[in-house]
């Protein structure tokens, strides 16, 4: 991959032509190159275990693609499709995917359809938000998903209370108001009651820390069972815990049985499950028993077409999504986008990574709030100079 090259077709999308402000491009428009590489972000942190996996690491990888146009206007995004299944949109019209009327694209990406996405935005001058039908508020609740089990961390074993609320400092700094604490450490890492003794003494120490107005949620991957759900709520009732996310594995009945029991201890936790799911339809069965309360996609897995599908099936119902998108930066926006699509986004989950070679200007938190910047597409550019140097490119298609 030269470096001029790319110089060169990124200085010729930066002017968009007139026809950009029209509600749908030129019929001439092509695909002419499609360039796949990996984006490497590195977060703040050495991020530590969970219940089920050991430690998470200081960095994230993206799988990304470029696609160029003759007409000088690139999509830029996030996308797991293969080269093969990519190079189907060589000489395509990115519009013969897009069915706006539908709110959705349709093709051989499967769910990584945000490159397509991201150009269509620029062609036509509007906000992929816009796109997927604008309905939801202009600021995004967000929440810092990274306090993980640090206090595993041999640098913090001895002080591991102090390193907490220094997490906890960090975020808010970060414009953070929310947090999810991971917890289940008796499921692999120690004997059970002295982890979960130490899940509950985590949790004392966030909350006095943040104060009462910080929204608290715990997830347990999977780490708990029932029995010792109840358990924690009843001791730890007093926190004003938000929400619970994969406590155990799900179960319609043990979800409204833990229901049923928060209600009559008057609570109002919302419980939080189904990242692990790869097809939508297994929603169904949680959805119709109103079993959970918040449902939790992947947004990488399933899109953005099939979170708008997981969404319009929870609406009726009164429910909420909240994409899970841990250790994606990309997906953090298009997470941002869904929250501002749709009526019934519960937070984004935002994963502090970042890097130099994805200029992403307007996305800022403040007080808890995500902004999304009114730009066509994404809003997301291209360091040509710092993609040259420190991007691995995977394979350069063209016409």
């Amino acid at each position: 991959m030269r470096r001029r090259e790319f110089l060169k077709v990124a200085a010729g999308a930066m002017v968009l032509p007139a026809w950009t402000r029209a509600e749908e491009g030129p019929r001439d428009i092509k695909v002419t190159r499609i360039v796949g590489f990996d984006l490497v972000s590195d977060r703040p942190k050495l991020v530590g275990k969970n219940s089920r996996l050991g430690i998470h690491g200081r960095q994230a990888r993206d799988r990304m693609v470029r696609l160029f146009t003759n007409a000088g206007v690139e999509g830029i995004g996030n996308c797991r499709a293969s080269a093969e299944a990519l190079g189907q949109l060589l000489g395509k019209n990115p519009f013969d995917f897009y069915q706006s009327a539908e709110k959705k694209m349709v093709g051989p990406l499967g769910a990584g359809t945000m490159p397509l996405w991201d150009l269509v935005g620029k062609v036509v001058g509007k906000p992929v938000y816009e796109l997927l039908g604008g309905a939801g508020p202009k600021k995004v609740p967000v929440y810092d998903g990274s306090i993980y089990f640090n206090d595993l961390l041999d640098e913090y074993s001895e002080k591991w209370p102090d390193r907490f609320r220094e997490e906890i400092d960090m975020g808010m700094t970060l414009g953070h108001r929310a947090f999810k604490v991971k917890i289940g450490r008796g499921a692999k890492w120690m004997p059970a009651k002295e982890g979960y003794a130490r899940d509950v003494e985590v949790l004392r120490t966030i909350r006095k820390h943040a104060g009462p107005k910080v929204v608290i949620g715990v997830d347990a991957n999977n780490g708990y069972d029932l029995p010792k759900t109840k358990q924690l709520l009843e001791e730890l009732g007093d926190l004003n815990i938000a929400f619970i996310e994969e406590m155990f594995p799900e179960e319609v009945d043990k979800y409204l049985e833990l229901k049923r029991f928060m209600r009559e201890h008057g609570w109002k936790t919302l419980i939080a499950d189904g990242e692990t799911q790869g097809e939508l339809e297994a929603y169904k069965p949680f959805i119709e028993a109103r079993a959970i309360d918040v449902f939790q996609g992947d947004m990488n897995r399933f899109g953005f077409e099939g979170i708008l599908t997981e969404a319009a099936w929870c609406k009726p119902k009164g429910l909420t999504v909240a994409p899970h998108n841990w250790g994606s930066l990309v997906g953090y926006y298009m997470q941002l986008h869904v929250g501002r699509a749709i009526t019934n986004f519960y937070r984004a989950e935002h994963d502090p990574l970042s890097n130099s070679v994805l200029i992403a200007a307007g996305y800022k938190i403040r007080k808890g709030y995500a902004s999304v910047p009114k730009a066509p597409g994404f809003g997301l550019k291209i360091n040509e100079d710092k993609f040259a140097s420190n991007v691995r490119v995977r394979f350069d298609l063209k016409a």
